[in-house]
This record gives C-alpha cells, sequence and structure tokens, in this order.
C-alpha cells in the first residue's frame, strides 16, 4: 500500500469531490474532522493533507479550526482550498477581510509563479469561485503565485510545503484543476498512483464478514439500480444463502421495474428474494403531502418500517444492508458535523434515531463510477451498471407538489419514452441522467378539435461524472421534437413539453 492523502472536513459541499478527485489520481484518500488531524497524522501512512472549503468563515467566532503547531512540527505538504486557503493565511499570520459581495461561479485567474503546484499550467485559466472571505495580504515569507483580473490573491505558497487556492481546483469547471491537484500529489507530496476502486472488493467482503456474526442473517434492500444491486452482490459473497434480498414496490418505479429486478436478482444468484407489494401504503402516505423534504422523510421511514417488519419474520436477522454511496451522504448533510443540509436520501435521512438493525453500508465511502467500477469487477451485467441513476425515494422526487396516481403515470410514461428514445439514438450511454418532470402547473391545448387544460411535462438531461455538479446537455433540435410530439401523442394530458436548461449548481439535478 501506498500513502494516503487526508482530506480535513470544514462542511463544504465539495469537500468528498476533493476525495473524489484525489481517488481518480490513483492515491487513496480519506476524510476527517478536524478535531482528529493529530490522530491521522500519527499514522506514518499520511503522505499529505488538504483543508477543504466550508460554508462559514474564518472571521467568525468559534469557526472550526486546525492545530497549526501540529502541522509545523511534521514534514507533511499541505493544500488550503477556499476555507483552507483563508485558514492558512489566519493561521501563520496573514491578513483577511470579509467582502460585500460573494463571489461565486467562473473567475479568469492569472498565474505569476508556475513552479510546482501550477508546473505545465498556462498563464491564465477560467477557475471556480465560491467565498466570501478574501486574503488581501499573505503571511511573511509567502509569495502569491495567481491573482484573478480584479487582483485579488487565488494562490499563495511558503514555497516550502504549504500551498492554497482561493479557487477550487477539483470542481470540473476549473480548467486544468486535475493537473493542479496531481502537482500536489506527484510533485509536491511525492506520491505515486497505487489506488484502484476494482482493486477494494476483496477488503470489503472481509469487512462485512468480520461485522457479520456466523449465525446471522443479513436483509438489503433492493431496487434494481447498481448500487443496491452490488450492495446484494458483495454481501452474498460475504454471508451466502444468509443474505435475504427485499424488493419493495413502492408504486414509485419505473416502467417494468418489478419484473426486471426479478428477473436481475435470479440470473446474479441471489436464492433468498422476497417481493413487496406495498404501493397502495406509499401512495396513501403520500397523498396531501406537497413539500419535497418531507415526502423524502416519509418514504425512508416507510421503507425502513417495512424491513423491520419484514426482518420480524426472517429469524435471526441482525444486519440491514444499504446501498448508500457518497453523494447520498453528502447532500443529506450526513458527511461531518460541518456540513450543511442538501436535501435528505431515503436510505440516510429517513433512518430512525432507534433502528432495531445494524447498518451496512459497503459502498458508503464511494461515488457512483466508482460503484461501476466494482460491479463490472464482479460481474454484474452492463444493462445494471451502465444504468442511468435512479433516486431512492423513486419517482416522487420527480413529480413536483403532490404525488397521485394520475402525475405517477404520466411521469413514468414520459420517462420512459425519453430513455427509448435516447437508447435509439445513441445519445443515452453519453449523459448522466434523463427523465421526466411533472408538477401541478397545466397548459391549455388543442386536441381533438377541443379545448384541454393538460399537465406540462418538462424533460431533465444532464451530464455530469459524478453527480456532485451538472451541465444541461444539448440535446438535438430533432430528437427533442420527436420525444415532445411522442410525449403528447401517446400520454393523454399533457398539452406541452418543456426542457430543462439550468445546471448544478445552481439547482440540483433532481427537482425534488
Amino acid at each position: 500500500m501506498g500513502l494516503k492523502v487526508v482530506v480535513v472536513d470544514f462542511g463544504g459541499q465539495y469537500t468528498h469531490l476533493i476525495a473524489r478527485r484525489v481517488r481518480e489520481l490513483g492515491v487513496y484518500s480519506e476524510i476527517i474532522e478536524p478535531e482528529n488531524l493529530q490522530t491521522s497524522l500519527n499514522n506514518l501512512d499520511t503522505g499529505g493533507v488538504i483543508l477543504s472549503g466550508g460554508p462559514r468563515s474564518v472571521l467568525e467566532p468559534n469557526a472550526p479550526t486546525i492545530n497549526f503547531n501540529l502541522l509545523s512540527e511534521l514534514d507533511i505538504p499541505v493544500l488550503g482550498i477556499c476555507y483552507g486557503h483563508h485558514l492558512l493565511a489566519k493561521g501563520f499570520g496573514g491578513e483577511i477581510v470579509k467582502g460585500s459581495l460573494r463571489e461565486y461561479g467562473r473567475t479568469k485567474v492569472k498565474v505569476i509563479n508556475r513552479e510546482n503546484l501550477f508546473h505545465g499550467v498556462p498563464d491564465e485559466l477560467w477557475t471556480w469561485m465560491s467565498h466570501w472571505d478574501t486574503v488581501v495580504k499573505p503571511p511573511s515569507g509567502w509569495i502569491v503565485t495567481s491573482i484573478s483580473e480584479k487582483g485579488i490573491i487565488t494562490s499563495m505558497t511558503d514555497n516550502k510545503r504549504f500551498y492554497s487556492t482561493q479557487f477550487h481546483p477539483e470542481v470540473s469547471h476549473t480548467e486544468y484543476g486535475y493537473r493542479i491537484l496531481e502537482n500536489f500529489l506527484k510533485r509536491i507530496c511525492r506520491i505515486e498512483p497505487w489506488w484502484s476502486p476494482g482493486d477494494q472488493i476483496s477488503s470489503i467482503i472481509e469487512d462485512i464478514q468480520n461485522k457479520v456474526g456466523k449465525e446471522e442473517k443479513v436483509i438489503c434492500a433492493v431496487s434494481g439500480g447498481v448500487d443496491s444491486v452490488t450492495t446484494a452482490v458483495l454481501v452474498s459473497k460475504a454471508v451466502g444463502d444468509r443474505l435475504y434480498c427485499i424488493f419493495i414496490d413502492t408504486g414509485l418505479l419505473r416502467k417494468n421495474e418489478r419484473q426486471n429486478v426479478e428477473n436481475t436478482l435470479k440470473n446474479l444468484g441471489i436464492k433468498n428474494l422476497i417481493v413487496i407489494d406495498a404501493s397502495s401504503r406509499f401512495l396513501e402516505k403520500l397523498r396531501g403531502v406537497k413539500e419535497a423534504e418531507q415526502k423524502r422523510k416519509i418514504i425512508g421511514e416507510e421503507f425502513i418500517k417495512l424491513f423491520e417488519e419484514t426482518a420480524a419474520k426472517i429469524e435471526n436477522v441482525r444486519w440491514l444492508a444499504q446501498g448508500t454511496i457518497y453523494p447520498d451522504r453528502i447532500e443529506s448533510g450526513r458527511t461531518g458535523k460541518h456540513a450543511a443540509l442538501i436535501k435528505s436520501h431515503h436510505n440516510v435521512g429517513g433512518l430512525p434515531e432507534k433502528v432495531s438493525l445494524n447498518i451496512i453500508e459497503p459502498l458508503r465511502d464511494f461515488y457512483k463510477d466508482e460503484v461501476r467500477m466494482i460491479a463490472r469487477k464482479l460481474g454484474i451485467p452492463r444493462e445494471i451498471w451502465a444504468r442511468h441513476p435512479f433516486p431512492g425515494p423513486g419517482l416522487a422526487v420527480r413529480i413536483i407538489g403532490e404525488v397521485n396516481e394520475e402525475k405517477l403515470e404520466i411521469c413514468r410514461e414520459a420517462s420512459n419514452i425519453i430513455e427509448e428514445e435516447l437508447v435509439k439514438s445513441g445519445v443515452y450511454d453519453n449523459v448522466w441522467q434523463a427523465f421526466a418532470v411533472v408538477g401541478d402547473d397545466k397548459w391549455v391545448g388543442v386536441m381533438g378539435d377541443e379545448r384541454l387544460e393538460g399537465y406540462i411535462v418538462t424533460i431533465r438531461i444532464v451530464e455530469s461524472i459524478d453527480g456532485m455538479t451538472a451541465d444541461w446537455h444539448r440535446l438535438n433540435y430533432d430528437l427533442i421534437d420527436r420525444i415532445s410530439r411522442r410525449i403528447t401523442n401517446e400520454i393523454p394530458k399533457v398539452t406541452m413539453v418543456t426542457y430543462a436548461v439550468s445546471s448544478k449548481p445552481p439547482s440540483t439535478i433532481e427537482p425534488c
């Protein structure tokens, strides 16, 4: 095993994106809380430290910080990003001021010192900013390595082992961001690539075996997506026939989902499959509920209740396996105490405080593309690992306002049409997600010489690498036209089709 990099989490929503980028570059990364830095650095396997961004200001009272004496004593390179940039400036005697306006989005940066961090990077590049505070004077002895068009300090170094950037090199919107992080790992930390997600399978299985007792049974939530199926296969390899997979038909699933899941699991050799038709139960619980976060909570709680009810009928069940992955935990604000909540996920935010089963989350530290790598290595069919992500709460988060049978049918059929047309045109594999959104707004139409007030269907198609940031896909106009005509012709009560053209951020990918 090679040296790892620890990412100190100050609550930034890009914290885990930093960790993921480091892993992409072949170096294992581990996220820690600021107060756990000393414990981590006492281990001899840490070769670098990255200080993340965060929602707070270093000028606030009781703002999270680190032990600077510890960093000074140990000969380990440090990179501060955004909040970490401000923290290094403050900790070593620089000057920071709070801006009157938040700087957010693309900002052009001029490199004035290319040594080490900016090696191989051009004189100017577009970067991604998200901050209030600004460093106006670096610590004594430090040099400024880049500035914005307005003359703001955007990076600095002590020319030894401390480096910092105001911008976010981990975000895809920053040009040469990979190169900057690679320079930190290779040129500064002297760590060569050595880690790959697919190589972690044996240790994941071993970890499950060490947790689960020899006679204990495990139930696993399976939806048919790559996360839950990969989880089921990993747990099956660890505990064999002591795994009981449970598929819940919530009534919120994609077209033909139930039949597809049953066939898939059977072909993967999963022997104990329990199918529960709970569509009426979920729809009744959601009736009259319009607020997005409340819908997610209700669905999450019902999932857990059903699992507990089912577990009670299976002797000696002690564990619940879930396909939770990193972005679920990030957006649910459960990755660290400094993180902010964006939205709850059904297998995170809906989990009761006193759940009666122990939880196994073998993929909790992996991103979607890493899960796909693991799935391929496990021999899971391509139609599973290459399928677009589908939210745990199902179509409920693609329906704005109350969830009812009519809107569900429209959303399900429209989404199926979108997927079919993208597959036919060869576009499906080139986008991250593609689906339909239905709300309560109506649009007057004319069908069969009659006036009809029908629903509006919004097509949402995005490009992304990991779901943390996303851009809307520039779909061919003829293809948009074909999808639109199919939706209005084949689905009753739809009179208007629109196309969503907002990126993430500022929007999320799913509407709710």
